[in-house]
C-alpha cells in the first residue's frame, strides 16, 4: 500500500540524510557565530521553500535570532503562478536584501531543491558580497541534471560555502504507480525540515558549550510565555525585519 511505501521511502532517505552530518554541524557553527556576535541567521527559499523559513522562525523552541526573509512576491500566495515567474526574475531578490539590517557577522542559509532559479543564486550571491557565509539545503542530484537560470551560470550549491545535499530523489516525487506516468508523493519537504531543525538544534548545543546565550522562544500559550518573549523581541526588533 503506497501510505506504508511512503514512510519507507522516507525512512530511507532520513537514514541517508544522516550522512550530511559534517555539513550540517558546519553550518550549526557558522550560525552560533552569528549569534554570539549578536548578529542573526537568515534564511531564504522562494515557493514551497519559504516554509523551511517559516520553519525555524518564531516559533515555540525556536532560536530568536532567525530572519526569515519572507517575500511576499515569491510565496504561493495569493497566486501561485507568480511565484514561478518571480523566482527566475534576475536582480530582485538582492535588492530585497539591501533594505534588510545586514553584517558580515550575519548567516545565510538558502533552500532550492532545484537551486537553479535566478531568486536563489542571487540572493547567494549578495550575500556573499556583503561577507555572510552562505548554507545551501538543495538537491546535488536534482540540480545536477538541470542547466542554471542565471545569467552567471551558476547553480545555487556553486556560489554557497557550505552545501547541504537533500537526499531526495531527481524531481523529488518518490512513488510510482502501474498506469500512471509521473511519479507522486514529495519527500523534500520532510528531509529538509529536518535538516533545518537539526541545524537549530546543533546551534544551540554549540552555543551553550561555548557558554554563550541563546535566546530561544517558548510557547505563547504557556504561562509567562507572552512576558519571556518580549524580552526577545525588544532585543532583536530591528535586526528581525518581519517581527
Amino acid at each position: 500500500m503506497k501510505h506504508l511505501e511512503y514512510f519507507s521511502k522516507i525512512k530511507d532517505q532520513l537514514e541517508e540524510q544522516e550522512t550530511e552530518k559534517n555539513n550540517i554541524d558546519k553550518a550549526a557553527k557558522a550560525c552560533a557565530k552569528s549569534i554570539a556576535n549578536d548578529r542573526v541567521v537568515h534564511v531564504f527559499g522562494c515557493g514551497h521553500s519559504q516554509m523551511f523559513a517559516m520553519e525555524v522562525f518564531y516559533r515555540a523552541g525556536g532560536i530568536v535570532p532567525v530572519n526569515a526573509l519572507l517575500i511576499p512576491h515569491l510565496a504561493l500566495f495569493p497566486k501561485a503562478k507568480l511565484s514561478t515567474f518571480q523566482e527566475r526574475v534576475e536582480g530582485f531578490s538582492n535588492q530585497y536584501l539591501a533594505l534588510e539590517d545586514t553584517d558580515p557577522q550575519d548567516t545565510m542559509i538558502i533552500i532550492s531543491i532545484s537551486g537553479r532559479n535566478a531568486a536563489v543564486v542571487d540572493m547567494a550571491l549578495a550575500a556573499k558580497e556583503i561577507g555572510m557565509e552562505v548554507i545551501a539545503l538543495t538537491s546535488v542530484s536534482f540540480s545536477s541534471g538541470v542547466s542554471s537560470r542565471h545569467s552567471s551560470g551558476k547553480l545555487l550549491k556553486d556560489v554557497a560555502d557550505v552545501v547541504i545535499d537533500i537526499k531526495c530523489e531527481l524531481g523529488d516525487a518518490a512513488l510510482e504507480m502501474e498506469g500512471l506516468e509521473p511519479k507522486f508523493s514529495g519527500t523534500s519537504t520532510v528531509l529538509g525540515m529536518t535538516v533545518m531543525e537539526s541545524i537549530m538544534a546543533r546551534t544551540v548545543e554549540i552555543s551553550v558549550e561555548n557558554g554563550e546565550e541563546i535566546p530561544i522562544y517558548v510557547s505563547s500559550n504557556l504561562d509567562k510565555g507572552d512576558e519571556i518573549n518580549k524580552k526577545h523581541i525588544e532585543k532583536y526588533n530591528k535586526l528581525i525585519s518581519c517581527l
